[in-house]
């Protein structure tokens, strides 16, 4: 079995001191000779003060200027690792005793190895996790009690694994590297890792839930919650959806899971949305993201849209959207044209679903021609499964 002595422990954090400090200490306090490389993400909090003062042979600090987030500092220590394997943690995350060895006893090349998370009751209980109250800040946390609650529940646990992915996660580092590591659409954070599982899996990575490894996880502190349990970041609301428009452009589609946090992925098909008479912007800003391609009808209204909402995207709006004579239009796959003078809530939910409902056009009829969906009507000249262009 491989040994800690090829890993690599990657944390950034943004305003956690101290929380990080806990993580630090509980990897110290199994692994002392382990590398870690722990990054500061520009916090105001002291904490690179306190980064400097420590004195580890192993530990290997980075000192960010400007908040890049975690989705970008991932990426940047995986290249800087000099081990073979990587993984990472939140710098709200505490680990157990034997905790790297349980999940580096199935990591083998093309797998993608998941602890299990251990979460006081704040967020609804889920079959990948164990809802277990060891405290709720750093400040109370039941050092002595997780560790024998790890070590009993390792015994009933041993070697039991399921499918799921999940952070905290592990992998060989020329895997993760294969796909290019994180969208950085997705930066400061955000869906990132719903986007990642994503790409692991297309790639042809086993994702495997190692039972038996066991971190505790206080929730969201990193990038929701670092003042307190309820205390929001002034920028979270605005950050999340921007991720979530970002994913949702790029794969047609929102997060499925099962019930063990696997991934389900749909195909994605080469569809252009055809909006006539739409002068709504609101109803530009809730649609436009379904669709491979958008085409309307209004300048002006395109214009307003485009300079409202670049900012909040690193996609370019100007080749996703387009105006004019859309006969050009035919060398889409699948054209869905809606007359916006017309649309009902039902002509909407479809058009959300529109990679779904050609799913199942694909699957139970296989016929390519035209349809007509309430108000909407879909042209289909082909349905090719475009999803693996996503995995880089």
């Amino acid at each position: 079995m491989m040994t800690t002595d090829n890993l690599c422990v990657i944390i950034p954090s943004y305003n956690t001191l101290g929380h990080l400090k806990n993580t630090y200490n509980s990897v110290r306090k199994y692994y002392p000779t382990v590398e870690v490389i722990m990054i500061d993400d520009a916090s105001e909090d002291g904490t690179s003060e306190w980064m400097r003062s420590l004195v580890d042979d192993n530990l290997k600090c980075w000192y960010g200027e400007e908040r890049l987030g975690h989705t970008f500092y991932y990426d940047e220590g995986v290249r800087q690792a000099g081990k073979d394997v990587i993984t990472i943690l939140h710098s709200d995350m505490i680990v157990g005793p034997n905790y790297f060895e349980n999940m580096l006893k199935h990591m083998e090349p093309g797998i993608v190895v998941c602890s299990t998370r251990v979460e006081p009751p704040i967020h609804p209980a889920a079959k990948e996790k164990i809802v277990m109250d060891f405290g709720t800040d750093y400040d109370d946390f039941q050092w002595d009690a997780f560790e024998k609650f790890c070590l009993e529940t390792q015994g009933v646990e041993k070697d039991r694994v399921t499918s799921g992915i999940f952070a905290p996660w592990m992998l060989y580092k020329t895997d993760y590297l294969a796909i290019g590591g994180h969208d950085q659409g997705f930066a400061p954070y955000g869906y990132e890792d719903s986007d990642i599982f994503n790409r692991w899996i297309l790639q042809g990575y086993n994702m495997v839930q190692s039972r038996d490894a066991l971190v505790y996880h206080l929730t969201c502190r990193g990038h929701r919650w670092n003042k307190g349990v309820g205390i929001e970041n002034d920028d979270y609301k605005e950050t999340m959806d921007r991720g979530q428009r970002h994913f949702i452009r790029k794969w047609n589609q929102w997060i499925q899971n099962d019930d063990y946090s696997m991934p389900i992925i749909y195909p994605k098909y080469d569809t252009c949305l055809v909006l006539e008479n739409v002068s709504d912007i609101n109803l530009l800003y809730q649609i436009e993201p379904w669709a491979n391609h958008v085409h309307v009808d209004n300048e002006s209204l395109l214009e307003k849209y485009i300079i409202s909402e670049q900012p909040r995207t690193k996609i370019d709006l100007r080749k996703r959207i387009t105006i004019g004579d859309y006969d050009y239009l035919t060398n889409h796959d699948v054209i869905v044209k809606l007359d916006c003078n017309k649309i009902t809530q039902d002509d909407f939910q479809n058009v959300v679903r529109i990679n779904l409902i050609l799913h199942d056009i694909e699957q139970e009829l296989n016929v390519m021609g035209d349809y007509e969906l309430g108000n909407i009507t879909v042209s289909i000249k082909q349905l090719r499964n475009i999803v693996k262009e996503l995995i880089q």
